[in-house]
C-alpha cells in the first residue's frame, strides 16, 4: 500500500480516460449515426407522405398537371437538400427533382421491389444501383380507391448525415476531455485529503513498529483520518511512556536490590575473611538483618502492587466502622510515635462510622499514609487523623506538620519508587512504593485520593470512600 496505492490510484484514473475514450469512439458514434439516421428518415418521411396525400394523388388523379407537381417536386428539392421521385410500383421513374421533365424517354428502375424497406419506411443503400454513394430512401405510397397507384420516394445523401456525426462526435470527445480535466479535481483532493495523510500514517507506523515511540507526526485535519492520526500519535506516546515507565522500573527495582544486597556480601565477606572481628560478628550479623528485611518489604511491595494491577482484581467488600480501624493503625504506631514523640489526634465523626470496602486493604492504606506521616514529621509534633461526611461520602484526612513536598515533585509522588529530593536523607530504607500502592488501592475502590503539601508546613492526604446503609449501633 505505501508504494503502489498512488499508482493504482493513477492507472484506474488513465484507464477511466482510456475507456471513456473507447465508448465515445464506438457506443456514441453509432447512438449518434443512429440517432441522426432515425431523424432524418422521419422528417423525410413526413415530406413524402405530405407529397403523396397532395400533388402526387393529384397527379394519379388527373387533377394537376405533371409541369405543376414537378415545379413542386424541385421547390422541394432545393428545401430538402434531398432528390425526390415518384416512381410506378412497375419501377417506371414517372419524376426525378434532380433531372428536367422528360415523357419520351421511359426510366425503368430495374429489380425495384418496394418491399425492400422491410416493414420499415426507410432504406440504405444505393437504390438497386441507381446511386454511386450509399443513400438515405425514404418510402411513400400513392393511393387512390385503396390501390397503391404509385410511391414518393426521397433520397437524402448519407455523406450529409456522416459529417453531422463527425461534429457531434467532436463535441462528445471535446465533453469528455473536460470531463477528464475537471476529475483531476477529485484525484488532487484524493492526494491532499487522503494519500497524503495515509502516507504520513504508513511511515508512522513504520517508524514505532521499528522502535522509535518517539516519532512525531501531525495531520492537519478534523475528519476521520486526522483522528485516526491522533488516535495513533497518542497510543505511540503512550507505550513511549509506558516503556519509558518501565526502563525507569527496572532501574529503581535493581538501585534498591542491589543496595542492600552489596551490603550483606560485602559485610558477609569481611566477617569471613577476618576483616570484621568475632566479637563485632553480633552487631553486623543485626545489619545484615535489617538489610535482608529490607529486600522481603520491597518484595511485598513489589508483589501487592502486581496484584493491585491484575485486570479484574476481586475487592472483598463488606460494611465495617472506619473509626474503628484508623484507632487500630494509630495504636500499632505508639510506639514509633513514642520514640519521636509525636502525637497522634484523632478528630472523627461519631464513635462508629461504616463504610463499604476492602477492609484489608483500607487497613493498607491506612498504614502507609501514616508511616509516610511519622516518617517525614519533626520531633514534638502532632499528626491529625480526620473522618467526616458528604453527600453519602465519608472522607478520611491524614494531616502531618513534616517538611512537606516540594511543588514539582506533587504530580509525580504516586510514581513508583519515586522519593523527593527532601525525603531520601530522613528515608534511606523506604522502597518508594508506598503511595504507588495506596493510589492503586483507592483507585481499585472507585474513589479518589489528593494531596495538599506546602514545603516546610505540612502535608494532608485525603481520600474517600462510600458510606454504608448500615445504621450506626451504639
Amino acid at each position: 500500500m505505501r508504494k503502489t496505492l498512488y499508482l493504482k490510484l493513477i492507472l484506474a484514473y488513465i484507464i477511466f480516460g482510456l475507456f471513456g475514450f473507447v465508448v465515445v469512439a464506438t457506443f456514441v458514434s453509432n447512438m449518434n449515426m443512429d440517432h441522426l439516421k432515425k431523424q432524418q428518415a422521419d422528417s423525410l418521411y413526413r415530406e413524402a407522405t405530405l407529397i403523396a396525400n397532395t400533388y402526387a394523388s393529384g397527379l394519379y388523379n388527373n387533377e394537376v398537371s405533371l409541369e405543376v407537381v414537378k415545379s413542386q417536386l424541385d421547390a422541394l428539392d432545393t428545401y430538402l437538400n434531398a432528390t425526390l421521385w415518384i416512381i410506378n410500383p412497375s419501377g417506371r421513374l414517372i419524376l426525378d427533382s434532380s433531372a428536367p421533365l422528360d415523357v419520351e424517354n421511359e426510366i425503368m428502375i430495374e429489380n425495384f421491389d418496394p418491399t425492400v424497406t422491410a416493414g420499415s419506411y426507410y432504406t440504405i443503400g444505393n437504390f438497386f444501383n441507381t446511386f454511386d454513394e450509399d443513400m438515405l430512401s425514404v418510402f411513400a405510397p400513392i393511393t387512390s380507391d385503396y390501390k397503391v397507384k404509385g410511391y414518393v420516394v426521397i433520397h437524402s445523401s448519407i455523406s450529409g448525415i456522416l459529417k453531422e456525426a463527425d461534429n457531434l462526435l467532436t463535441i462528445s470527445y471535446i465533453m469528455l476531455v473536460i470531463l477528464f480535466l475537471l476529475s483531476l479535481i477529485i484525484l488532487i483532493f484524493f492526494t491532499e485529503i487522503v494519500y497524503i495523510p495515509l502516507r504520513k500514517i504508513t511511515e508512522a507506523t513504520e517508524q514505532y513498529a521499528s522502535g522509535n515511540m518517539h516519532y512525531e507526526f501531525s495531520v492537519e485535519s478534523e475528519d476521520e483520518m486526522g483522528y485516526l492520526a491522533a488516535t495513533l500519535s497518542y497510543m505511540a506516546s503512550e507505550i513511549a511512556r509506558s516503556e519509558d515507565d518501565q526502563k525507569k522500573f527496572v532501574a529503581n527495582v535493581s538501585h534498591d536490590f542491589r543496595s542492600p544486597l552489596t551490603s550483606i556480601k560485602g559485610y558477609l565477606e569481611a566477617m569471613i575473611d577476618g576483616t570484621i572481628p568475632p566479637e563485632m560478628h553480633e552487631k553486623y550479623l543485626t545489619i545484615l538483618l535489617n538489610e535482608t528485611e529490607r529486600l522481603r518489604k520491597l518484595t511485598n511491595s513489589l508483589l501487592t502492587l502486581n496484584n493491585l494491577n491484575t485486570k479484574g482484581i476481586m475487592l472483598n467488600k463488606v460494611d465495617f466502622d472506619i473509626n474503628r480501624t484508623i484507632r487500630n493503625v494509630a495504636a500499632s504506631f505508639e510506639g514509633t510515635c513514642r520514640a519521636k514523640t509525636i502525637a497522634i489526634e484523632l478528630v472523627l465523626t461519631g464513635d462508629e462510622m461504616y463504610v463499604v470496602a476492602d477492609v484489608d486493604k483500607i487497613q493498607q492504606v491506612l498504614y502507609n499514609l501514616l508511616d509516610n506521616a511519622i516518617k517525614f514529621s519533626h520531633h514534638d509534633s502532632v499528626i491529625k487523623i480526620e473522618t467526616t461526611e458528604k453527600h453519602n461520602k465519608v472522607f478520611v484526612s491524614v494531616k502531618d506538620s513534616g517538611i512537606g513536598i516540594p511543588k514539582d515533585d506533587l504530580k509525580l509522588i504516586w510514581d513508583r519508587f519515586y522519593k523527593s529530593d527532601l525525603s531520601r536523607g530522613k528515608d534511606k530504607k523506604g522502597t518508594g512504593l508506598g503511595l504507588s500502592i495506596t493510589k492503586e488501592i483507592i483507585r481499585s475502590h472507585e474513589e479518589n485520593i489528593n494531596v495538599i503539601s506546602t514545603e516546610g508546613v505540612g502535608t494532608e492526604f485525603i481520600f474517600s470512600l462510600s458510606k454504608s446503609d448500615v445504621e450506626d449501633d451504639d
